[in-house]
């Protein structure tokens, strides 16, 4: 059996292969998994991918499945609680983030007909194909996740800063950045 070429960013834990083969850069357009991404994305600030991927059961089993009309309503005895879970990432700020991005959520939600419709208009509702040799050409940030960004903190979103944004954009498919040499890459299907 031939070994498939990956993006090197995903070869030191099995783990991390999986995602990068099953997951990142698959469009989504479920609107309660792209509010999870955009709070694991948000939960990874200063940390690595590789800390939020291995804590991800843990988030789903402490913020309810990331069904944002439940924890849009925790009160400070939830918070508490989440602050006591060695499962995540303990940051009172990120957990807070949490909490209010999920009203935001749903604010838009409402407003736009669905998340999907909301998040997906920073790319006019289409992929955008990279072809990028080498890990030293991806970008952290891009015009769409800079325009992002401001649309998300003018919206009210907390832990939305551009290469934030530009990582969850990778995360969900609103962009490819699986390099040519990857067996996922755009060029190879």
């Amino acid at each position: 059996m031939n070994a498939k070429n990956k993006c090197p960013w995903c070869l030191e834990d099995p783990l991390y292969e999986k995602y990068h083969d099953e997951e990142w850069a698959v469009p989504v357009y479920d609107d309660q998994l792209l509010f999870e991404y955009l709070i694991l994305e948000g939960a990874q600030a200063g940390l690595s991918w590789k800390t939020i991927l291995h804590k991800r059961e843990n988030y789903r089993k402490a913020f309810d499945s990331f069904n944002p009309s439940i924890i849009a309503d925790y009160d400070s005895s939830k918070v508490i609680e989440l602050l006591n879970n060695e499962g995540i990432v303990r940051n009172r700020l990120k957990i807070n983030a949490t909490i209010n991005n999920a009203k935001m959520y749903l604010k838009v939600a409402e407003e736009y007909g669905s998340f999907r419709n909301y998040i997906w208009q920073f790319v006019n509702h289409e992929t955008i194909y990279n072809q990028f040799d080498s890990m030293s050409q991806v970008p952290v940030n891009t015009e769409e996740s800079d325009t992002m960004s401001k649309k998300l903190k003018q919206d009210g979103f907390k832990f939305v800063g551009s290469t934030i944004c530009y990582a969850y954009m990778q995360a969900v498919g609103m962009v490819n950045d699986h390099l040519t040499t990857c067996f996922k890459s755009s060029n190879k299907n």
